[in-house]
């Protein structure tokens, strides 16, 4: 899936969650992403850079530039190009409505799909307990987060030397830890009832770093994942057809995978 292989056309993709600025954000694979991916609508869905990090410690490597000329390029070259800001670019949201660049700001978008289907997209921070009524504990849940990240760094290390491929620690710890499984139940059950409430279709949203697409009680909740653990995004096909794009699965298929970045196993390679 390199040079000889043609670039992959979509009407819509997804991304989100990218933290630009930080060690765990996997910006080689994104820009791996985007070289293959071309689309008509390109939503960057919340926490694209991460200001909270980089309020802290400054760290921004050449691959995070990449990724911002990369985004311009598309934008220039006719991509409608769509920021919609989460809790960590919240600075941003003094600027909705504005367009830098050829990306247009926006505190929340609508999206209509081929089929005629209403979608709004939104980070979803708004609807998380945590981030509006005990900001403090969402810090210290960050900080907590990045340690595991860091822990993670080193362990797929090793198991790569090891000739075994990337594992994900976070998203094990998240998937076993019960009060972690029913956090992600309750944001999605929140999300979906938005959407239902304000009569759209479906919700595309990001956030929790869990990419999932399912019917809620008649509404369609997508989220599009993230860019530090599983390289996921959302995209829409030509048809209206709906897809969750697994991107280090899909690259491992076709033997891309460089020492420093994730590796998963190839199933579900492309999930629904």
């Amino acid at each position: 899936m390199d040079a000889e292989v043609n670039v992959t056309q979509y009407r819509a993709i997804w991304i989100s969650d990218i933290h630009l600025g930080t060690r765990g954000c996997k910006a080689d694979a994104l820009l791996d992403f985007l070289k293959f991916t071309e689309s008509d609508y390109l939503y960057l869905v919340g926490d694209i850079v991460d200001g909270w990090r980089l309020k802290r410690t400054w760290f921004w490597a050449q691959s995070h530039n990449d990724v911002v000329q990369k985004l311009l390029r598309k934008a220039r070259k006719g991509t409608k190009v769509i920021y919609v800001p989460g809790n960590h670019d919240e600075a941003l949201r003094d600027y909705c409505d504005m367009e830098f660049g050829g990306i247009t700001v926006l505190d929340e978008a609508v999206h209509v799909t081929a089929t005629g289907k209403r979608l709004l997209v939104i980070h979803g921070d708004q609807f998380d307990g945590v981030i509006r009524y005990a900001k403090w504990l969402a810090y210290l849940g960050d900080w907590a987060y990045n340690v595991v990240l860091a822990a993670n760094h080193w362990f797929n290390a090793a198991r790569h030397k090891l000739g075994f491929s990337y594992w994900s620690l976070s998203q094990y710890l998240k998937q076993r830890v019960k009060n972690a499984v029913e956090y992600i139940s309750n944001f999605e059950d929140a999300l979906a009832e938005e959407a239902k409430r304000r009569n759209f279709d479906g919700i595309v949203c990001g956030h929790i770093h869990h990419a999932e697409m399912r019917d809620i009680q008649g509404v369609l909740y997508c989220n599009d994942g993230d860019w530090v653990e599983s390289c996921t995004a959302l995209v829409e096909h030509f048809d209206g057809r709906l897809e969750i794009l697994h991107w280090a699965e899909i690259r491992q298929l076709f033997g891309w995978h460089p020492a420093r970045q994730p590796v998963a196993s190839t199933a579900n390679i492309l999930a629904r």
